[in-house]
């Protein structure tokens, strides 16, 4: 039987290839890659079982032992689901952690199955994760890093889809591909990147921001692109974070900030945090118990910021925000919200973002407002 491997991972990836993870699901739970299902060969018992027949007893008989485990109805199950998934992805390949046991029987087994090769990664999930790895050194690295800045609400995310999109118009109206790239830091993190920037559903775990992040830059890379503009987001986005030769990277030059008035960025965050959010809670747990859930994602993203606030403005902080929770569940208005916005913004993130600023004066290239920014960006780039 024809059992053929790859490590042509560049390929998996500028083709965003299905791949289909063998190995158990506590394993797969740790990190995986993107465009991966896991369809374990052996789940977490059996996989703990074979694990100590093989440190007690040796390898032939742990090899003999899972072929018992993995067997009949239980083996066939698990074959019928390779078999879909890969009728319903035809170029799908496979892997196991080391690209040793698991993922060849499997192999075996699928082609025996449908008569059709599959390719397994050569060295498996060890040796794809080394590559991506590899690929975050930005020592491989030939394009200009551009970061926006500013203080927290001015609404740099959405400048940044803006100017995106804006890119993208121009660069089809001229039918020339663009030098320029966007990446979206807070969405591979799956984080808005403060205090208050969890998502109802978890981030991702460090290992599979890593890979994306990975997959995300090699697919830029690969577009010969000179610049690449990106939210400054320091050290992390939540609790993910870069590493540390590419954070260092991104962070050393080329700063631009984006200016928005105090009440502009109360506007801004009370759209997103509140009015946004609120609504997202509702969509997902239904009215009353959504708001709820809202209001003690707030109380605890708060709790947060305890000790550097000090307890006397925390606990003012907590009071306004209890009165505004109150007043829009009798009236149903949520404008009340502002005011501890107001007072977080000024009196937390401001001197925060002051502070950090200061060991950032170097590095800025141009500070305006929105539509200053984006002239200077359509202008530095269409010159």
């Amino acid at each position: 039987m024809n059992c053929q491997t790859t490590c042509d991972f560049q390929h998996i990836i500028l083709n965003n290839i299905p791949l289909i993870d063998v190995r158990a699901p506590i394993e797969y739970e740790k990190g995986a890659f993107p465009n991966t299902i896991n369809l374990p060969i052996m789940d977490n018992m059996e996989r703990h079982t074979i694990g100590t027949t093989y440190k007690e007893q040796g390898h032939d008989t742990a090899v003999a032992l899972g072929y018992h485990l993995v067997s009949g109805e239980n083996k066939n199950k698990k074959v019928n689901a390779w078999a879909q998934f890969i009728h319903n992805h035809p170029n799908a390949m496979l892997y196991c952690f080391r690209g040793g046991q698991r993922s060849r029987i499997s192999q075996e087994w699928i082609q025996a199955e449908t008569k059709q090769p599959i390719l397994r990664l050569e060295g498996g999930y060890k040796a794809f994760r080394n590559y991506l790895l590899q690929n975050l050194d930005p020592g491989n690295h030939t394009y200009t890093p551009l970061r926006l800045g500013g203080h927290t609400g001015s609404g740099k995310t959405r400048l940044l889809q803006k100017l995106e999109s804006n890119f993208w118009a121009t660069s089809k109206q001229e039918q020339e591909p663009s030098s320029i790239r966007f990446l979206d830091l807070e969405g591979i993190a799956h984080h808005r990147g403060s205090a208050f920037g969890n998502h109802i559903d978890p981030q991702p775990t460090q290992i599979n921001f890593e890979n994306t992040l990975a997959y995300k830059l090699i697919q830029l890379q690969h577009q010969e692109i000179q610049h690449l503009i990106l939210e400054d987001e320091g050290r992390n986005v939540g609790r993910c974070f870069f590493p540390q030769a590419l954070a260092s990277f991104w962070n050393q030059k080329n700063l631009i900030i984006l200016e928005a008035p105090l009440e502009e960025r109360v506007h801004i965050t009370y759209q997103e945090y509140v009015l946004e959010a609120q609504t997202h809670y509702i969509q997902v747990f239904g009215n009353e118990l959504g708001l709820d859930n809202w209001h003690n994602y707030i109380r605890e993203s708060l709790t947060k910021m305890k000790k550097r606030l000090g307890g006397l403005a925390y606990q003012e902080l907590i009071k306004t925000v209890e009165l505004a929770y109150i007043h829009q569940q009798k009236t149903g208005s949520t404008d009340k919200h502002t005011q501890w916005i107001y007072t977080l913004l000024a009196n937390y993130y401001d001197p925060m973002y002051a502070y950090q600023m200061e060991k950032n004066t170097d590095n800025i290239i141009f500070r305006g407002h929105a539509t200053d920014v984006t002239d200077y960006f359509m202008t530095y780039f269409t010159k």
